[in-house]
Protein backbone atom coordinates (compact mmCIF):
# COMPACT_ATOMS: atom_id res chain seq x y z
CA UNK A 1 0.00 0.00 0.00
CA UNK A 2 2.89 2.36 0.80
CA UNK A 3 6.56 2.07 -0.12
CA UNK A 4 9.06 4.78 0.85
CA UNK A 5 12.69 4.38 -0.18
CA UNK A 6 15.63 6.60 0.80
CA UNK A 7 13.41 9.67 1.19
CA UNK A 8 15.32 12.92 1.68
CA UNK A 9 13.51 16.18 2.30
CA UNK A 10 14.62 19.77 2.88
CA UNK A 11 13.00 22.98 4.05
CA UNK A 12 15.31 25.53 2.48
CA UNK A 13 18.83 24.46 3.39
CA UNK A 14 17.71 22.46 6.39
CA UNK A 15 17.55 18.70 5.92
CA UNK A 16 14.40 17.34 7.59
CA UNK A 17 14.22 13.69 6.50
CA UNK A 18 17.36 11.57 6.15
CA UNK A 19 17.06 8.55 3.81
CA UNK A 20 13.74 7.45 5.37
CA UNK A 21 12.40 4.01 4.44
CA UNK A 22 8.93 2.66 5.18
CA UNK A 23 6.68 -0.14 3.91
CA UNK A 24 3.00 -0.56 4.85
CA UNK A 25 1.12 -3.79 4.04
CA UNK A 26 -2.59 -4.04 3.13
CA UNK A 27 -4.93 -4.16 6.12
CA UNK A 28 -2.26 -2.92 8.51
CA UNK A 29 -2.49 -0.17 11.12
CA UNK A 30 0.88 1.59 11.03
CA UNK A 31 1.67 4.14 13.72
CA UNK A 32 4.36 6.75 13.08
CA UNK A 33 5.76 8.14 16.33
CA UNK A 34 8.39 10.61 17.38
CA UNK A 35 8.97 13.64 19.52
CA UNK A 36 8.35 17.21 18.47
CA UNK A 37 10.51 18.06 15.45
CA UNK A 38 11.24 14.42 14.63
CA UNK A 39 9.87 14.75 11.08
CA UNK A 40 6.68 12.72 11.40
CA UNK A 41 4.40 15.48 10.08
CA UNK A 42 6.77 16.14 7.17
CA UNK A 43 6.71 12.43 6.34
CA UNK A 44 2.90 12.50 6.39
CA UNK A 45 2.90 15.44 3.97
CA UNK A 46 5.09 13.44 1.58
CA UNK A 47 2.76 10.45 1.80
CA UNK A 48 -0.14 12.74 0.86
CA UNK A 49 1.80 14.23 -2.06
CA UNK A 50 1.84 17.69 -0.49
CA UNK A 51 5.65 17.94 -0.31
CA UNK A 52 8.12 17.20 -3.10
CA UNK A 53 11.10 15.03 -2.17
CA UNK A 54 14.67 16.20 -2.60
CA UNK A 55 15.51 12.62 -3.51
CA UNK A 56 14.18 9.12 -2.95
CA UNK A 57 10.90 7.47 -3.87
CA UNK A 58 7.38 7.53 -2.43
CA UNK A 59 4.88 5.03 -3.83
CA UNK A 60 1.26 5.02 -2.65
CA UNK A 61 -1.20 2.38 -3.88
CA UNK A 62 1.43 1.35 -6.40
CA UNK A 63 1.89 4.82 -7.90
CA UNK A 64 5.15 6.77 -7.80
CA UNK A 65 4.03 10.21 -6.58
CA UNK A 66 6.89 11.96 -8.37
CA UNK A 67 5.55 10.82 -11.76
CA UNK A 68 1.91 11.87 -11.28
CA UNK A 69 0.50 14.99 -12.90
CA UNK A 70 -2.32 16.97 -11.27
CA UNK A 71 -5.05 14.76 -12.75
CA UNK A 72 -3.23 11.60 -11.67
CA UNK A 73 -2.78 12.95 -8.16
CA UNK A 74 -6.46 13.85 -7.92
CA UNK A 75 -7.43 10.34 -9.03
CA UNK A 76 -5.14 8.82 -6.41
CA UNK A 77 -6.47 11.04 -3.63
CA UNK A 78 -10.02 9.80 -4.30
CA UNK A 79 -8.81 6.46 -2.93
CA UNK A 80 -7.33 8.10 0.18
CA UNK A 81 -9.06 9.51 3.26
CA UNK A 82 -7.46 12.01 5.65
CA UNK A 83 -8.60 12.98 9.12
CA UNK A 84 -6.71 16.11 10.13
CA UNK A 85 -5.59 16.94 13.66
CA UNK A 86 -8.09 19.75 14.23
CA UNK A 87 -10.88 18.11 12.24
CA UNK A 88 -10.74 20.78 9.49
CA UNK A 89 -14.53 20.85 9.17
CA UNK A 90 -16.04 23.72 7.19
CA UNK A 91 -17.61 25.95 9.84
CA UNK A 92 -20.27 27.29 7.49
CA UNK A 93 -21.61 23.77 6.74
CA UNK A 94 -23.55 21.38 8.91
CA UNK A 95 -22.04 18.05 9.89
CA UNK A 96 -24.09 16.34 7.21
CA UNK A 97 -23.00 18.84 4.55
CA UNK A 98 -19.37 18.31 5.52
CA UNK A 99 -19.69 14.55 5.14
CA UNK A 100 -21.59 14.94 1.87
CA UNK A 101 -19.00 17.22 0.27
CA UNK A 102 -16.65 14.46 -1.08
CA UNK A 103 -19.67 12.58 -2.40
CA UNK A 104 -20.98 15.68 -4.19
CA UNK A 105 -17.54 16.32 -5.68
CA UNK A 106 -16.66 12.83 -6.83
CA UNK A 107 -19.83 10.70 -7.04
CA UNK A 108 -22.94 11.08 -9.16
CA UNK A 109 -25.69 10.43 -6.62
CA UNK A 110 -29.25 11.67 -6.40
CA UNK A 111 -30.20 13.58 -3.26
CA UNK A 112 -32.05 10.72 -1.58
CA UNK A 113 -29.10 8.35 -2.05
CA UNK A 114 -26.72 11.06 -0.87
CA UNK A 115 -28.69 11.50 2.37
CA UNK A 116 -28.62 7.74 3.00
CA UNK A 117 -24.85 7.61 2.40
CA UNK A 118 -24.24 10.51 4.80
CA UNK A 119 -26.32 8.85 7.52
CA UNK A 120 -24.53 5.56 6.92
CA UNK A 121 -21.09 7.14 7.39
CA UNK A 122 -22.26 8.94 10.53
CA UNK A 123 -23.63 5.64 11.88
CA UNK A 124 -20.20 4.06 11.41
CA UNK A 125 -18.57 6.70 13.65
CA UNK A 126 -21.41 6.74 16.23
CA UNK A 127 -22.70 10.16 15.12
CA UNK A 128 -26.20 9.17 13.96
CA UNK A 129 -28.72 11.99 14.33
CA UNK A 130 -26.14 14.78 14.50
CA UNK A 131 -26.08 15.69 10.80
CA UNK A 132 -27.96 18.97 11.36
CA UNK A 133 -25.51 20.38 13.93
CA UNK A 134 -22.89 22.98 13.06
CA UNK A 135 -19.22 22.32 13.86
CA UNK A 136 -19.28 25.02 16.58
CA UNK A 137 -21.89 22.93 18.43
CA UNK A 138 -19.68 19.84 18.62
CA UNK A 139 -17.38 18.66 21.39
CA UNK A 140 -13.77 17.82 20.59
CA UNK A 141 -14.50 14.12 20.31
CA UNK A 142 -17.56 14.69 18.14
CA UNK A 143 -15.53 16.93 15.83
CA UNK A 144 -12.94 14.17 15.39
CA UNK A 145 -15.64 11.61 14.60
CA UNK A 146 -17.43 13.92 12.15
CA UNK A 147 -14.12 14.55 10.37
CA UNK A 148 -13.58 10.78 10.25
CA UNK A 149 -17.02 10.27 8.69
CA UNK A 150 -16.06 12.72 5.96
CA UNK A 151 -12.69 10.99 5.49
CA UNK A 152 -14.38 7.62 4.82
CA UNK A 153 -17.20 9.03 2.67
CA UNK A 154 -15.72 7.59 -0.54
CA UNK A 155 -14.73 4.24 1.03
CA UNK A 156 -10.99 4.85 0.69
CA UNK A 157 -8.47 2.04 0.50
CA UNK A 158 -6.03 4.01 2.63
CA UNK A 159 -6.83 6.21 5.62
CA UNK A 160 -4.52 8.72 7.31
CA UNK A 161 -4.96 10.11 10.82
CA UNK A 162 -2.98 13.07 12.11
CA UNK A 163 -2.87 13.05 15.94
CA UNK A 164 -6.36 11.55 16.43
CA UNK A 165 -6.20 11.67 20.25
CA UNK A 166 -4.72 15.16 20.58
CA UNK A 167 -6.74 17.39 22.91
CA UNK A 168 -9.20 14.67 23.95
CA UNK A 169 -9.91 13.46 27.47
CA UNK A 170 -8.75 9.87 28.19
CA UNK A 171 -12.19 8.25 27.87
CA UNK A 172 -12.95 9.88 24.51
CA UNK A 173 -9.43 9.04 23.29
CA UNK A 174 -9.98 5.35 24.11
CA UNK A 175 -13.32 5.43 22.27
CA UNK A 176 -11.59 6.86 19.21
CA UNK A 177 -8.94 4.13 19.38
CA UNK A 178 -11.70 1.51 19.40
CA UNK A 179 -13.29 3.21 16.40
CA UNK A 180 -10.01 3.04 14.45
CA UNK A 181 -9.79 -0.70 15.13
CA UNK A 182 -13.42 -1.12 14.11
CA UNK A 183 -12.78 0.63 10.79
CA UNK A 184 -9.84 -1.59 10.01
CA UNK A 185 -11.74 -4.78 10.83
CA UNK A 186 -15.15 -3.88 9.37
CA UNK A 187 -14.09 -1.94 6.27
CA UNK A 188 -10.72 -3.64 5.68
CA UNK A 189 -8.90 -0.36 5.42
CA UNK A 190 -5.17 0.19 5.65
CA UNK A 191 -4.59 2.92 8.23
CA UNK A 192 -1.61 5.15 8.96
CA UNK A 193 -1.69 7.09 12.24
CA UNK A 194 0.72 9.87 13.18
CA UNK A 195 0.70 10.36 16.93
CA UNK A 196 2.79 11.14 19.98
CA UNK A 197 0.28 9.49 22.38
CA UNK A 198 1.98 6.32 23.59
CA UNK A 199 -1.10 4.63 25.05
CA UNK A 200 -3.01 5.02 21.80
CA UNK A 201 -0.08 3.82 19.68
CA UNK A 202 0.37 0.64 21.72
CA UNK A 203 -3.35 -0.13 21.64
CA UNK A 204 -4.02 0.21 17.90
CA UNK A 205 -0.75 -0.46 16.08
CA UNK A 206 0.22 -3.57 14.18
CA UNK A 207 3.63 -2.00 13.59
CA UNK A 208 5.28 1.18 14.85
CA UNK A 209 7.81 3.36 13.05
CA UNK A 210 9.78 5.69 15.32
CA UNK A 211 11.43 8.82 13.93
CA UNK A 212 14.11 10.90 15.62
CA UNK A 213 15.77 13.93 14.02
CA UNK A 214 14.38 12.90 10.64
CA UNK A 215 15.70 9.34 10.73
CA UNK A 216 13.94 6.00 11.27
CA UNK A 217 15.46 4.66 14.47
CA UNK A 218 13.06 1.75 14.99
CA UNK A 219 10.45 -0.12 12.96
CA UNK A 220 8.58 -3.27 13.90
CA UNK A 221 5.74 -4.88 15.88
CA UNK A 222 4.68 -3.25 19.15
CA UNK A 223 6.38 -5.82 21.39
CA UNK A 224 9.64 -5.44 19.49
CA UNK A 225 9.56 -1.65 19.70
CA UNK A 226 8.70 -1.72 23.40
CA UNK A 227 11.90 -3.68 24.09
CA UNK A 228 14.04 -1.89 21.51
CA UNK A 229 17.60 -1.18 22.77
CA UNK A 230 17.79 2.30 21.20
CA UNK A 231 18.01 4.93 23.95
CA UNK A 232 15.78 7.44 22.12
CA UNK A 233 13.07 4.80 21.69
CA UNK A 234 13.21 3.98 25.39
CA UNK A 235 13.04 7.69 26.23
CA UNK A 236 9.81 7.82 24.25
CA UNK A 237 8.28 4.72 25.85
CA UNK A 238 9.41 5.51 29.40
CA UNK A 239 8.67 9.24 29.04
CA UNK A 240 12.18 10.16 30.13
CA UNK A 241 13.44 13.71 29.53
CA UNK A 242 16.25 13.79 26.99
CA UNK A 243 19.65 15.12 27.94
CA UNK A 244 20.66 17.61 25.27
CA UNK A 245 24.38 18.26 24.92
CA UNK A 246 25.27 21.66 23.45
CA UNK A 247 28.29 22.03 21.20
CA UNK A 248 29.53 25.55 21.95
CA UNK A 249 31.14 26.04 18.53
CA UNK A 250 28.06 24.83 16.66
CA UNK A 251 25.80 27.00 18.84
CA UNK A 252 27.91 30.08 18.07
CA UNK A 253 27.89 29.27 14.36
CA UNK A 254 24.08 29.08 14.30
CA UNK A 255 23.82 32.45 16.03
CA UNK A 256 26.24 34.26 13.72
CA UNK A 257 25.69 32.69 10.28
CA UNK A 258 23.67 34.60 7.69
CA UNK A 259 20.07 33.47 7.20
CA UNK A 260 19.30 31.78 3.84
CA UNK A 261 17.87 34.18 1.30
Amino acid sequence: MIEVRNLVSHYGRRKILHEVGLSVAPGEIRVIMGGSGSGKTTLLRHLLGLNRATSGEVRVLGRDLATLDEAGMDALRRQIGVSFQGGALFNSMTVGENVAMPLREHASLDESTLRVMVRLKLEVVNMAGFEHLMPAQLSGGMTKRAALARAIALDPKLLFFDEPSAGLDPVVAVELDELILKLRDALRMTIVVVTHVLESAVKIADRITVLDAGKVIADGPVAEIRDHPNEQVQDLFLRRPRQVEVDADEYLRRLTEDSPR
